[in-house]
């Protein structure tokens, strides 16, 4: 009831639901960075949605099945290979033991998810399995998967049913990003015309980027802080603007204070987004007002609801 890491890729880890309810005491939620991908996978094999599956960064592992199961790949473009033949995404796929699943570098797109029939046993630590690599939290003893390790699958809840998503349920990946946002905090920090600045400007997402954010380049905006700000509460999604005007965009694995002016917070609707971007990626900001986030929210996931009932959980 196992599967035997062959090679690990550049970072796979262990990504389930967030850790809710932490931050107060400085730890950041974490969870899939892409979590609408991380339930159409689960979705594929009968999981719940959140539940336990790996997460791939760039560069995908190989993998040896010791039993008879089922999986499913969705997220970032990618070729997959199982026994060295092609495998599609968005489908489940029935393997045998002794098959093995090879994953090449994504293409398009950052992150890979890999679902499996009843899901992983992973470690939980305060209140989720997910992993946190900077405290060494949750997955697979806190850490990303390395060479020989072995996970182990947990009891499938049903009779296995082979599904493929939907056409109109696959998330396009892309290389250019709209991502609605809202004031924040500190947005009357920009000075004039500044907040025009960081609406219109087409910002190209710099090799600084990883879970715990991304830095932005394309302008430089211009705030009026001295770098003094008293430490205040940040989120995924924030928008935070230091004295050198080179934006930075907070992550699933964000700290969870910060002092930089947070000139915009990027709409709930779209967080998950976030954990697609790589870099050289274009994006830009639409502005919304917080009601409009809200309708916008409610209406994706009227639509989702559709193909993953509790949609209201994941994004």
């Amino acid at each position: 009831m196992s599967i035997r890491v062959i090679k690990p890729g550049m970072q796979t880890t262990i990504q389930a639901q967030p850790r809710i309810g932490m931050r107060h005491l400085g730890v950041p939620a974490s969870g899939a960075a892409d979590p609408l991908s991380l339930a159409l996978a689960n979705r594929l094999v009968g999981n719940e949605l959140l539940a336990p599956a790996l997460e791939v960064t760039f560069v995908g592992p190989r993998l040896r099945f010791e039993r008879a199961t089922q999986f499913a790949l969705t997220g970032a473009s990618a070729v997959a290979e199982l026994n060295g033949r092609p495998v599609a995404f968005h489908k489940t796929v029935n393997v045998n033991a002794g098959d093995e699943l090879m994953l090449f570098p994504a293409d398009v797109g950052t992150r890979i998810y890999i679902a499996f029939a009843g899901g992983l046993i992973a470690d939980e630590v305060l209140g989720s399995t997910s992993t946190y690599v900077p405290a060494g939290l949750g997955g697979f003893e806190g850490r990303a998967l390395q060479d020989d390790d072995v996970l182990q699958l947990g009891e499938t809840a049903a009779e296995a049913v082979e599904l493929q998503t939907p056409k109109d349920f696959r998330p396009p990946i892309t290389t250019r990003w709209m991502l609605r946002a809202c004031r924040s905090v500190e947005t009357s920090l920009l000075q004039d015309g500044q907040r025009g600045v960081l609406f219109n400007t087409h910002w190209k997402v710099s090799r600084r980027a990883d879970r715990m954010g991304l830095a932005l380049e394309g302008a430089t905006l211009k705030v009026d802080s001295d770098g003094r700000l008293p430490s205040a509460p940040v989120f995924p999604g924030a928008i935070q603007c230091p004295e050198d005007g080179v934006p930075f965009l907070l992550a699933v694995d964000a700290q969870t204070t910060g002092g930089y002016p947070r000139v915009a917070q990027v709409a709930r609707a779209d967080r998950h987004l976030l954990g697609q971007l790589r870099p050289s990626d274009r994006l830009m900001f639409l502005p919304r007002r917080p009601d409009e986030a809200i309708a916008e929210l409610r209406a994706k996931h009227d639509f989702w609801r559709q193909w993953l009932p509790g949609i209201e959980s994941v994004i």
